[in-house]
C-alpha cells in the first residue's frame, strides 16, 4: 500500500483569515510568485513558463494601445484590477482613465475600460469563461480575448451589455482590427507576431 505525500506548504501560503484571501493581501505578499492573482478568495499563481508568442502579443499590443490612447487613456501590462474584496484578477493588457501613479499596484474595476487576456494552454478556461463573467459582473465596459489561430493572433471582441452585466459578442478579427471603442483604433494584428 502506498502512502500520500504530503509537502509542507511556506507560512506566507496560508491564508490571513478562516474566510480567505482578501484583495489588499495581494500587496503584502512580496514572497508570492510575480504574477499572483485572487480568484474567489484563492490565490492563483502563473506556474507554467510562458510561450514566447504570448509575450509578444502582449508587449507589442500594449505598445499599439499606448500609441493609439487619446487623452486621459492609457494602457498597461499584467496589473492586476480590483473587482471587489475577494477578486483581484490579472490581465494581460488593460486600458483605464485612472492618472499614472508611479507606485500603483492594482487598477479599480470602475477606472479600466477595456481588459484583454491572451489565452495560453494553462489558462483557457479561465481566459475564456471565468474571468470574462467577473469582469462583467464589475461592470468593466469592453473586453478582448485573443486566441493563436496557427501562430495568428485572432481577436474576439465582447461590450457589456448594461442591463444583463454580461458580455455581447461585437466581432472576431483576423489580421485587423477596427474600432471606436473604447476609442478609435486600426490596428494591423500581423504585426503582433512576426
Amino acid at each position: 500500500m502506498e502512502e500520500a505525500v504530503t509537502a509542507e506548504l511556506p507560512e506566507w501560503m496560508y491564508p490571513p483569515r478562516p474566510s480567505g484571501w482578501e484583495a489588499d493581501d495581494l500587496d503584502h505578499l512580496p514572497q508570492a510568485p510575480r504574477h499572483t492573482e485572487l480568484i474567489d478568495g484563492a490565490l492563483i499563481f502563473m506556474m507554467s513558463p510562458q510561450r514566447f508568442w504570448h509575450g509578444m502579443v502582449v508587449d507589442n499590443l500594449t505598445f499599439a494601445l499606448r500609441q493609439a490612447a487619446p487623452e486621459g487613456f492609457q494602457a498597461a501590462r499584467e496589473m492586476t484590477v480590483r473587482l471587489n474584496k475577494k477578486n483581484r484578477p490579472e490581465p494581460d493588457v488593460l486600458v483605464t482613465t485612472a492618472p499614472y501613479g508611479p507606485d500603483r499596484t492594482w487598477y479599480a474595476a470602475e477606472d479600466v475600460v477595456l481588459v484583454i487576456e491572451v489565452v495560453s494552454e494553462e489558462s483557457v478556461h479561465r481566459d475564456r469563461y471565468l474571468k470574462p463573467t467577473k469582469y462583467a459582473q464589475a461592470r468593466i465596459p469592453h473586453f478582448w480575448r485573443i486566441e493563436d489561430e496557427e501562430g495568428a493572433p485572432t481577436v474576439h471582441t465582447y461590450e457589456l451589455d448594461t442591463l444583463t452585466s454580461a458580455y455581447v459578442a461585437t466581432g472576431i478579427h483576423r489580421d485587423r482590427l477596427k474600432t471606436s471603442v473604447p476609442f478609435p483604433l486600426d490596428l494591423d494584428l500581423t504585426s503582433l507576431v512576426p
